[in-house]
């Protein structure tokens, strides 16, 4: 009996412990849960006529790569979907004692009825995964399913930059059934709705808040019909600080840099010409860096017209250099000219001064007739604006003999280089007038440009947001 009684005896050792070792690595199967009549292709019962509610809530956890040349961001997310599945049979043992929902590996949600959601606007869509996807299902006592997943997505955006470097981007994702109609599933947002990461931070942009959420019905001409659809609107706020040290503020100071040339003098030719064109190369190298930022639209952007405006005053200074070495060089002409023709002239003058204050009385200087009068003025002889040169200097009375002086003739020039000053009798230079004026007129306009280009621009910035 000895014998055949220890086989038996270990054989049922063997078998008890095989026994609680199955019930310690127990799984809950899906039929557990789910009847035997249960298929997963159809979608939970619903009153007549009536879709199954899935509602959806987004937490945000970070955006990044919001690429301008693409036209797309990325977007780490938890998405949570919730409905109500009838069909289920939950027994009470599965639950842990004080808890109304139990949660179970991604592997069962493979086993239920679920939505066939995706973002309709989207390039790339993946669950997260380390080890595994980072997915569950979770299960409650009242017959309700909730879905969660951590989901990568880079999205498509229909970006603007009419106003760039101001520019808010308004870039929406769409959520829509595939296969489902709006007759038979119905998507609506959560209470939570979608929720963003407080600590989350943009390098250039902001988030503004709060997002706009909509749910609407989009008709899908492929599959003709229509579709449930959520909309969230993220709005990126660009912010300007980066651009008003990079960008603003140094082209400001190339401009202002550019009106020290009117402080120099025409003498000074290779440094003039030097600083000019240094500024306007600068700003050129400027803009060009600039543009590798952001795609080349066919439109014009607010930064182009400020970059515009900057080349434009940097010009308008090298063609004010132009102006007046050319007018200084006809000055110079004019003077060596007068020179030449001075030793011929000086001895009539002589003899006419005499006469002349024989006549009306002693000046001590060229008295030239205006009108009835007589003004008295200090000769000039190496002037090329003085009486010997050319102007309008002496006009004898009627009943005077004036001899023929060679080059004392009024000037009929539509543009003369140089003139005596009427109060100072001192002689005043074009070229050094026009200098003097721009280093008035330039920044007056300047400040103009920016006083008129601000304001328009935080108005329409205001005004599209």
């Amino acid at each position: 009996m000895m014998p055949c009684t220890w086989p038996t005896t270990l054989f049922f050792l063997i078998w008890l412990c095989n026994d609680v070792a199955s019930k310690r690595n127990h799984t809950l199967k899906p039929r557990v849960v789910l009847p035997e009549n249960y298929v997963k292709e159809m979608r939970p019962p619903a009153r007549k006529g009536q879709p199954v509610i899935v509602e959806f809530s987004i937490y945000v956890v970070d955006v990044n790569s919001i690429n301008v040349e693409d036209m797309d961001f990325r977007v780490d997310m938890f998405i949570r979907q919730t409905w109500s599945e009838s069909r289920l049979q939950l027994p009470e043992d599965i639950f842990e004692e004080g808890d109304d929902h139990v949660t179970l590996p991604p592997e069962f949600f493979d086993n239920l009825w679920h939505p066939d959601p995706y973002f309709l606007n989207s390039k790339v869509t993946e669950i997260a995964e380390l080890t595994h996807k980072f997915s569950s299902v979770t299960l409650y006592r009242n017959q309700t399913v909730r879905y969660s997943a951590r989901m990568h997505a880079i999205i498509a955006c229909q970006m603007e930059f009419q106003l760039y470097p101001m520019d808010i981007q308004s870039c929406p994702i769409y959520i829509e059934s595939f296969s489902y109609s709006n007759q038979k599933v119905r998507f609506r947002w959560s209470e939570a709705g979608v929720t963003i990461n407080p600590e989350l931070k943009l390098l250039q942009y902001h988030i503004g808040q709060p997002l706009r959420l909509e749910e609407t019905n989009g008709y899908m001409i492929d599959k003709d019909g229509n579709y449930s659809r959520l909309v969230v609107y993220f709005r990126f706020e660009r912010q300007i600080g980066h651009h008003l040290i990079q960008t603003f503020a140094p082209s400001s100071l190339v401009v202002m840099l550019s009106w020290f040339s009117f402080w120099l003098d025409l003498d000074a030719i290779p440094g003039r010409v030097t600083l000019l064109v240094t500024c306007m190369l600068t700003l050129v190298t400027m803009f060009t860096g600039l543009r590798a930022d952001i795609p080349p639209v066919a439109y014009v952007k607010a930064l182009d017209l400020w970059m515009a405006g900057c080349m434009m005053f940097v010009f308008a200074a090298l063609g004010e250099f132009v102006v007046v070495k050319v007018l200084d060089k006809q000055y110079q002409m004019n003077k060596n000219k007068a020179q030449e023709s001075m030793p011929r002239i000086i001895p009539v003058i002589r003899r006419f001064l005499q006469r002349l204050n024989g006549d009306k009385g002693s000046c001590g200087t060229i008295a030239a007739w205006e009108g009835s009068g007589v003004r008295c003025r200090k000769v000039d002889i190496t002037s090329p604006t003085s009486p010997a040169a050319g102007t309008p200097a002496v006009h004898p009375t009627p009943s005077a003999t004036t001899p023929h002086v060679v080059g004392v003739e009024r000037r009929q020039s539509i543009l003369q280089v140089a003139w005596l000053d009427a109060d100072t009798g001192q002689e005043r230079v074009l070229w050094r007038e026009i200098d003097k004026l721009s280093r008035v007129v330039f920044p007056a306009l300047f400040l103009l440009f920016v006083t008129m280009y601000w304001p328009v621009l935080l108005l329409k910035t205001k005004a599209s947001s």
